[in-house]
């Protein structure tokens, strides 16, 4: 039997080996297209639209299911991980913030490499098949560090965040130059996966300038962003946190059938969502551990769903404020507390990317809502997440295992006062001077970390803080502890001596409140004078101990270490060994020995600890430990057994419910 192709007489042998040729040539055209996301750019007319009750994309009903995971909260090298089970799980769509402090820690100086790639974490969204919400701020509250406002705007005393004063829109401008450029090739109309962008977050709980959301809208469309614009807040934000041409969704833990009316009341014929689906809660220095239970959060969810709202599960995953990046709350306070070092955030996927019975609850229900999300045509692969049709869920990724490795026993200290020669020299100043107004990193102030302000005094008497400790104090005399003034206590009784002696003040910047209407108000160290007997201290020298990278990188290779041996001072660095054999494995520090502090391993800073709880435990990733010796450095305030212990599951204190 023959057949005619192009007027060529073809034997079935030839027909055969030409239908090989065009197989073979189709899967090297889909494995080529796989691996290079960028030929994915075709069939694309109309992307994500809120034109009528339901989102459509390709002018097709669309279901957003939503998870936040924050590149900065999580190590690189489990993004994939992480975004996998996130897939897993059922969800089409990536949300994430974007920490305007971390992208440019000193004026014009900007970084997005590494673990700040943003455009790597898109493409990484993009390459398994999510669709991303970005949520680039300015100011993104995330229970971040001032919100993710660097702290060198607060540098200028006229300062008014989030709002349209020239000081603020200047950095503000400046800051969306270079960060809106890396968002703009990654959306949808340009092949990428950003389907909507979100215009500043929750401002109708500030709401202190009706310009300032336009001009936030306009810096946005300005510079090339053309998806989908939303807005976000709780319901009573809803009423002032809006901005025309923009989509406004709704944040909530607790479902209020009078909230989704009036959802659909300012909004008649416009999709619903859920931006922010509160799927835990942050934890506070000196609470409790909140957990949300899945037997509250799944009927919830699926009652959200049922109401044809799409939805965005904030944590899907939390992660960790690693280093000195978790904020403060202050809402209905007296005084602000801080937050904890872990983000774990109860959420369906653990700090440490374990599941859990929310996750696998989350998964059943999702499972009913699932679609194809993609299609092959023509040797293309190319998003769809379109068609309604059951499709059976990716299957679960494994878990990495855990250690609980043997205690790494301290084996050299170095005190607090040995370690200034390793930081920048002390500045003069008559009065005293607040950390971000000090002239250190270029002249943009101290951002994080400690400041020790010593001057000299010679009697005792009654030290008050007048409230301007921001916000925790070791107070010594003659590098001898006294006391701590904080928010609570205000006044310390200094004892007599002989003489001139020194007074110093560590001064601990816990963490800048995040959300409310203090955020001008969170310069820290000292923020005015401390009197002695009435009389204001003056002439001090100031110190900047932020412990960055290269501070502690001089420290760990300095020669001025005391062995064990010697009766250690505090406060001090302690120096000790974990040893790796094989492949290095997650694990979790603990220090049940001692008080108050950072740890800092093969020079990354982990986050602080603190013995008032709730929190036990540090989070260490595995990919930042290797075979062999791994340095162990940290900074304790008070006191130590000498010890690092290590555990392989977490231990976030004793519980309470969400209230």
């Amino acid at each position: 039997m023959e057949s005619s192709v192009f007027g060529l007489r073809l034997s079935l042998k030839q027909r055969y080996f030409l239908l090989l040729c065009v197989a073979a040539a189709g899967i090297i055209m889909y494995r080529f297209t796989r691996n290079h996301p960028e030929t994915r750019r075709m069939n694309r007319v109309e992307g994500l639209r809120a034109n009528s009750s339901q989102f459509t994309l390709e002018r097709k009903p669309f279901l957003i299911l939503g998870g936040s995971i924050h590149y900065f909260r999580v190590p690189r090298a489990y993004w994939e991980d992480r975004l996998l089970k996130m897939k897993a799980c059922g969800l089409n769509t990536l949300t994430t913030y974007v920490p305007w402090n971390l992208h440019e820690p000193e004026r014009g100086v900007f970084k997005f490499e590494d673990q700040l790639d943003l455009e790597a974490y898109l493409r990484l969204a993009a390459s398994l098949g999510l669709w991303v919400i970005l949520r680039p701020g300015p100011y993104i509250c995330a229970e971040w560090d001032l919100g993710g406002l660097p702290s060198w705007l607060l540098r200028d005393p006229l300062m008014k965040l989030r709002t349209t004063y020239s000081g603020f829109t200047y950095a503000v401008n400046s800051f969306f130059d270079e960060v809106i450029k890396k968002a703009v090739p990654h959306q949808y109309s340009k092949g990428g996966p950003i389907i909507a962008v979100q215009v500043e977050n929750e401002y109708g709980s500030y709401a202190t300038d009706e310009n300032y959301m336009p001009f936030i809208k306009e810096a946005l469309l300005s510079r090339g962003i053309t998806e989908l614009l939303l807005t976000s807040d709780n319901k009573d934000g809803l009423k002032l946190g809006g901005v025309k041409g923009a989509l406004e969704t709704i944040n909530f833990q607790k479902l209020d059938p009078d909230e989704i009316k009036y959802l659909e009341q300012i909004q008649p014929q416009q999709p619903k969502m859920v931006m922010e689906y509160w799927s835990g809660w942050f934890d506070l220095w000196g609470g409790l551990h909140h957990v949300y239970t899945a037997e509250e959060m799944i009927p919830v969810v699926t009652e959200i769903l049922k109401l044809d709202m799409s939805i965005n599960l904030y944590m899907f995953h939390g992660g960790t404020n690693f280093g000195f990046m978790s904020g403060a709350f202050a809402v209905g306070l007296p005084a602000p507390k801080p937050m904890v070092t872990s983000y774990d955030y109860d959420a369906p996927l653990s700090e440490a990317g374990d599941y859990t019975t929310k996750y696998h609850l989350l998964r059943n229900l999702f499972s009913h809502y699932h679609s194809e999300t993609e299609s092959q045509t023509a040797g293309y692969a190319y998003f769809s997440h379109l068609v309604f049709t059951a499709q059976p869920l990716p299957e679960l990724p494994s878990v990495h295992e855990r250690r609980a490795y043997q205690p790494a026993v301290i084996q050299q200290h170095i005190s607090l006062w040995d370690s200034l020669r390793f930081t920048d020299k002390p500045f003069k100043s008559q009065r005293p001077v607040n950390m971000e107004n000090l002239p250190v990193n270029n002249n943009n102030g101290q951002s994080y970390g400690y400041t020790l302000y010593e001057t000299t005094i010679t009697s005792g008497g009654a030290l008050k803080s007048q409230n301007n400790v921001r916000d925790r104090a070791l107070v010594f005399v003659d590098k001898h502890f006294v006391g701590v003034l904080d928010y609570t206590v205000q006044e310390l009784a200094v004892p007599d001596g002989k003489g001139k002696r020194t007074l110093g003040l560590l001064v601990e910047n816990c963490g800048r409140v995040n959300y409310g209407k203090t955020l001008d108000e969170q310069r820290k160290g000292l923020v005015g004078d401390i009197l002695l007997n009435e009389h204001p201290l003056r002439d001090f020298n100031i110190h900047s101990l932020d412990m960055k990278p290269a501070f502690v990188n001089r420290l760990e290779s300095a020669g001025h270490w005391m062995s064990m041996r010697h009766q250690p001072s505090f406060p001090g660095f302690f120096q000790g060994r974990l040893y790796v054999n094989g492949s290095p494995q997650d694990t979790f520090i603990k220090l049940p020995g001692w008080s108050k502090g950072v740890v800092f391993i093969n020079g990354k800073n982990l986050g602080r600890y603190w013995s008032t709880g709730p929190q036990q435990t540090l989070y260490v990733p595995g990919p930042w430990l290797h075979r062999g010796d791994n340095q162990v450095t940290v900074f304790e305030e008070q006191e130590t057994d000498g010890k690092i212990q290590f555990a392989s599951s977490p231990d976030y204190g004793m519980t309470i419910d969400v209230q």
